[in-house]
């Protein structure tokens, strides 16, 4: 196996655990590994830090995985750490839940691997040039462990591109998904296209938020946007709102939004969708004097990286001050942010920006976060993306 040294002060980080290190931290390797293959990281004074995926095309060029000198990483290793994942979200499912992410990457020490579950099919997104040289052991041990109808590939993440890889679409193994796959969760029937829909077909790791959400619905006049499928539609409706709006830009989540309303025997005369781009809809609904008693606001990752915030930031704060705008006196808002960049005392800030300038006094009644199937290592605080407030517009 070839060694890695690291430049001297530079061990701290992989001494603590954390799973990523930059290119610019190595100071000499011993050989040329080929990008994927799992090198040996040792310290300036050649002390053994961790076995890691190699990647040269990367920034973040050691991705480490195993901080024992002892173990190997072979087939055995793999399932090891894939039983341990999988084991660790069986309490998650059940009659009313049959879908939840199985496998978050680092979380699970399997960087650059995200395995997610939809009843009996499973969707695979590899997004490191390690995990993606051991894909046909993955697989095999996916089957073996769950004996899914079929496996299927979304590995068609623009962080692929920061490993020099292709994205890739299709089926891995077994029958290729029907074009919508029922699932449940929380009790709340979803049709779930995985080759077409966005990241790997659902967004799983808004389903405490949804429910926690939907308590404050009841009654309500509701604006969903970016509502995708329909989670926080759904949960409102089922938990009593008057009325639901919900806008996206996609024509395919309009559709399957309209699939799902019918699929849960919901009143087509309490919800209306509207396929528009949220920010140009949000000022359409100011010009017309619209009001509503609870707003979502969902958007996609404004913020891929540090350098794209500022820019996110003043995205964030003008789509909340639109939000604010069209609130009643004391309406609630949920707001979100999945970029990893925006950490929450920075989407506080934003928010309160927001707030002068719509001139709204806002209360934070609670924060949100992603579930425990997307959990967050403390070693790793990176992997803590997801973050939401529900406040209080008065």
């Amino acid at each position: 196996m070839i060694d890695v040294i690291l430049k001297k002060g530079k061990e701290k980080a992989a001494m603590l655990h954390h799973p990523w290190i930059f290119s610019g931290a190595i100071d000499k390797i011993k050989g040329k590994p080929e990008n994927g293959e799992i090198v040996k990281v040792c310290s300036a004074t050649a002390e053994f830090l961790a076995y890691a995926y190699y990647n040269a095309e990367s920034r973040v060029a050691l991705r480490l995985m195993e901080w024992d000198e002892s173990k190997t990483i072979d087939k055995s290793w793999y399932q090891l750490k894939l039983r341990d994942a999988i084991a660790s979200r069986q309490h998650l499912l059940n009659e009313n839940t049959n879908t939840c992410r199985l496998v978050f990457s680092e979380a699970d020490f399997l960087p650059g691997l995200i395995v997610d579950k939809y009843a009996d099919f499973l969707s695979l997104q590899i997004l490191s040039s390690g995990m993606e040289n051991a894909k046909a052991e993955l697989i095999e041990i996916l089957i073996e462990e769950l004996n899914p109808r079929g496996i299927f590939d979304k590995s068609d993440a623009g962080a692929r591109k920061h490993e020099n890889m292709e994205a890739t679409q299709g089926l891995l193994w077994g029958e290729t998904p029907p074009e919508f796959i029922e699932v449940k969760e929380n009790g709340i029937a979803y049709h779930i296209n995985i080759a077409d829909g966005q990241k790997s077909g659902f967004y799983c790791d808004q389903r405490d938020n949804r429910d926690i959400l939907a308590a404050y619905s009841k009654d309500k006049n509701v604006l969903d946007c970016f509502c995708y499928s329909g989670g926080f539609t759904l949960n409102s409706l089922k938990q009593g709102a008057a009325h639901v709006t919900s806008v996206d830009s996609s024509a395919l989540a309009i559709e399957t939004l309209k699939h799902n309303l019918e699929l849960n025997g919901l009143e087509a005369s309490r919800q209306d969708s509207i396929q528009s781009d949220v920010n140009k809809q949000l000022r359409v609904f100011k010009e017309e004097g619209k009001k509503f008693d609870v707003i979502v606001l969902d958007p996609p990752k404004y913020a891929p990286s540090r350098s794209a915030l500022d820019r996110a930031a003043r995205a964030y704060k003008d789509l909340n001050r639109l939000g604010m705008l069209l609130l009643e006196k004391g309406g609630i808002l949920a707001t979100f942010s999945c970029s990893g960049a925006v950490d929450m005392e920075t989407f506080k800030q934003i928010i309160a920006w927001a707030a002068l300038d719509a001139g709204r006094e806002v209360q934070i009644l609670k924060q949100f976060h992603q579930p425990e199937d997307h959990p967050i290592r403390v070693s790793f605080p990176e992997g803590e993306y997801l973050k939401g407030l529900l406040l209080r517009v008065l």
